[in-house]
This record gives C-alpha cells, structure tokens and sequence, in this order.
C-alpha cells in the first residue's frame, strides 16, 4: 500500500500541557532514580513547532516510507515555511492526490522516492499537477 496522506490537522497551541523532562539518560537495563535528575517541564509544542502558523498535522496510511520510519497510522508535524531541499521528506500533492515521499533534485529532473523497496519512484513532468504542501520535521508513533 502507497503511503498517502489520511488526515490534516492544525496545531492547537491554546493548551499549555507541560511534563517534566530529565537531564539524565536513561538506561534500558536497570531502574535509574530518575527524580533527582528533573530539569524542568517540556512542552512539545516549544519542541516539535518552529513556526507555529506555517505547522500542520498529517496522519499517514500506509508502507512505503518505513524505511524512513514513517509507518501506517503515525502522525507528522510538517512545516509549510521551510523550502523542500534535495532528500527532505515531504508531504505533496500529485494530481489532487496527497502523497509523503522522499524528494530527489537532480540536475533537470524532480523525483518523489519511497522508502520500500516495494515502490517505484515517480519522476514528477510538466503534465502533472504538483506541489509540496511541507516539510516534513518530526514522525510521532506509538510504540
């Protein structure tokens, strides 16, 4: 299955929800006190959203980016203020149709990559109608 695009959010950054974040790495093998190490509260909106009135949301279907660790049911943080650059991961729109995929600038061509070796590349031509929508900054997903 393609990896498109299922859903489009915009930030609500009306809540102020902070958690605690600690300075200490954690070890995977055996408890750690992790209380005496509290920094102070994170608020992922600070972490996640550069520029706040450009950030959307997209939630994805589908397996053709897992190579890029973007996999079916995760949610993006994508960023409409930062310009596509060769390799950047991005959220666009092919024919109407909204697609995340890997871009590739090279020379005189414009190429959207999955990250599954299941998918071909398309090249991007003068007939199709075609536009980033964003960059994309950070993959959530639950473990």
């Amino acid at each position: 299955m393609k990896t498109r695009v299922e859903i489009v959010y915009r930030p609500d950054r009306s809540t102020k929800r902070r958690q605690p974040i600690f300075t200490a790495r954690v070890p995977a093998g055996f408890p750690s006190p992790a209380a005496d190490y509290e920094e102070g509260k994170l608020d992922l909106n600070k972490h996640l959203i550069r520029n706040p009135a450009a950030t959307f949301f997209v939630r994805v279907t589908g397996d053709s980016m897992v190579k890029a660790g973007i996999h079916d049911g995760d949610m993006l943080v994508v960023d409409r203020s930062i310009e596509p650059r060769d390799k950047n991961v991005v959220i666009a729109a092919i024919n109407g149709e909204l697609t995340v995929k890997r871009i590739r600038m090279r020379k005189n061509k414009l190429t959207l990559e999955a990250e599954n070796e299941n998918y071909r590349s398309q090249e991007i031509d003068e007939e199709m109608e075609f536009e980033v929508w964003g960059v994309v900054t950070n993959v959530i997903h639950e473990l």
